[in-house]
């Protein structure tokens, strides 16, 4: 029996401005809100408020030369654990937010070949909603079974324009940063070569709105090597409330000998969160140095305060 990979992508688009909107597409369908009466839309912003019904329109397009059948559901959305990433949970899994408020008016759509379907949703919000930010998307399956990597492996392509809900009543933003880890990798010679070292931590969005945060760090102490300050990277663009995600970045030229401590700080918006990991590091040709400079300076004592032991001696003419 063979087995089969839905594998679903969202793809991260920002309207900047009404030109730059566009459809979550991976080159042979997309999907896309229906334009409004203003602009184009890349994704679905829509104020709720809890006990209500919204409705929308999406358009499914279809680029190939041959017709398309899709799969439509409405899905909830979560940052992935490997790297932030924004992922929908797949057809046949638990919904528990916006998938499970959410229903497109058909499950199954045909597609002709070079055109467009335009197909209604509906989200009706539950009366005891939480207020802030719930984000899902309407995705569309395509039903064919393509070959995968091995021979009873078979793979479903998915695109999912993405459903932005944020639901009347207070907004908390609240980030907090980790289980920060640095760990140190040194040339045994010091100077002569570079440090390339790993910094990683948890960021966890602990409030309910979503936020796209700036992470720095800091090194404080007694240290040898590296600037005190960098700007760290590998972020995601959005952390999604409640979720949290375990993030790595490496290091060259970090601090290779001394001791203190490394601050991460992530900001967003109103929220931030701090973390630190202390570290002692100490190369072992270093360490061999400080060894023979602390045993010479003991024996330089040692034969000092011998000689102001030892009795003068005088002479008789």
């Amino acid at each position: 029996m063979r087995r089969t990979l839905v594998a679903l992508l969202i793809l991260f688009l920002t309207a900047l401005a009404p030109a730059q909107a566009g459809a979550a597409d991976n080159g042979e369908w997309s999907v896309r809100p229906a334009d409004s009466a203003i602009t184009p839309r890349a994704a679905f912003h829509l104020p709720a408020r809890p006990g209500a019904t919204l409705s929308d329109r999406a358009v499914v397009t279809n680029t190939t030369a041959g017709k398309l059948t899709f799969r439509l559901y409405i899905a909830d959305a979560y940052n992935t654990e490997r790297d932030g990433g924004l992922a929908v949970r797949g057809l046949k899994e638990s919904q528990h937010d916006v998938g499970s408020w959410g229903k497109p008016e058909r499950d199954v759509v045909t597609v002709p070949a070079r055109s467009s379907v335009m197909v209604g949703i509906t989200l009706r919000i539950p009366r005891d909603a939480s207020p802030g930010d719930h984000v899902g998307a309407l995705v569309a399956v395509d039903e064919r079974v393509q070959p995968g990597a091995g021979s009873h492996i078979g793979v479903q392509r998915g695109v999912g324009a993405r459903i932005y809900l944020r639901v009347d009543g207070p907004q908390r933003p609240s980030l907090s940063v980790e289980d920060v880890r640095f760990t140190a990798r040194s040339p045994q010679i010091p100077w002569s070569g570079s440090s390339t070292s790993t910094v990683s931590y948890t960021l966890h969005n602990t409030g309910n709105v979503k936020l796209d945060p700036r992470v720095s760090l800091h090194v404080g102490g007694v240290f040898l090597g590296g600037p005190d300050e960098r700007r760290l990277e590998n972020i995601p663009a959005e952390l999604l409330p409640g979720q949290k995600v375990r993030l790595s970045e490496s290091w060259s030229g970090a601090p290779f000998a001394g001791w203190g401590d490394v601050t991460v700080t992530a900001t967003a918006d109103k929220a931030r969160g701090t973390g630190s990991d202390g570290f002692i590091r100490v190369p072992w040709l270093l360490a061999g140095i400080l060894v023979l400079l602390l045993t010479a300076g003991l024996l330089v004592r040692h034969r000092r305060r011998r000689a102001a032991r030892a009795p003068l001696s005088t002479g008789s003419e």
